[in-house]
């Protein structure tokens, strides 16, 4: 308060909380191999050139703005890793598991958004999730629950109040981020099982799009919430 970093009219809480300690794959405080601190700004342009280089070594077709998009990635992995894990707990420092696009990690939420914006473009909703959020969305329909994939979605996106509220009291943004993975699994599944695009009536399929969109929408809070970008392409 005497750093005036909070606002004296407005009722704000103010808690500590213990955190764990960042290790090396030796298993000690993680330093640079001469025992330095390791540079927050080195780690960051590290993730960023990984990352930049995996999108080059997976496509030949990479638009004009595999910088900006890597450093997207890169930073948000960063940051992903660190709020995934119970914050009194120490975790080893990984660029390979941070950067993978496999588990609950980073990437692996924004090819999720991605793949789910791919989808209601297809549709014909060409302006859906922009990376600011002013999106042309389908328009809201009934939703029709045939398929148990589709349920267990719908009940899965239902508790988002919750969860939220649960963070906002305990104050562990890792359950923010094990929501997040277990919603991108559960949409998954509902792909793989229910047509959306090419469902049997227009009813359904307007039904399904809204699940992918509301899906999104998730998503892309969640991972703002976690200070995170997302973009609607990689």
């Amino acid at each position: 308060k005497k750093a005036k970093y909070v606002d004296q009219n407005k009722l704000t809480s103010l808690e500590h909380v213990p955190f764990g300690l960042v290790q090396g794959d030796d298993g000690k405080k993680f330093a640079t191999r001469s025992g330095d601190t390791v540079r927050l700004r080195d780690l960051l342009d590290e993730a960023v050139r990984i990352s930049k280089q995996d999108m080059l070594d997976r496509s030949s077709n990479v638009n004009e703005d595999v910088d900006s998009v890597a450093k997207i990635v890169g930073i948000g992995a960063v940051k992903y890793a660190d709020l995934s894990m119970n914050r009194e707990s120490n975790y080893k420092f990984s660029y390979e598991r941070m950067l993978s696009l496999n588990g609950n990690t980073a990437p692996y939420m924004l090819y999720a958004y991605v793949r789910i914006c791919g989808i209601i473009r297809k549709a014909g909703n060409e302006d859906i999730a922009t990376i600011d959020g002013n999106n042309n969305n389908p328009e809201p329909s009934n939703i029709i629950l045939k398929e148990e994939s589709e349920i267990q979605l719908v009940r899965n996106l239902v508790k988002l109040p919750d969860i939220l509220a649960e963070v906002e009291r305990d104050l562990y943004p890792n359950k923010l981020c094990d929501y997040l993975f277990e919603t991108s699994q559960l949409f998954n599944k509902f792909y793989e099982n229910c047509s959306v695009n090419n469902a049997e009536t227009e009813e359904l399929k307007a039904s399904r799009l809204s699940l992918c969109n509301v899906t999104a929408s998730t998503i892309r809070l969640l991972m703002t919430l976690l200070g995170i970008q997302v973009v609607d392409q990689l």
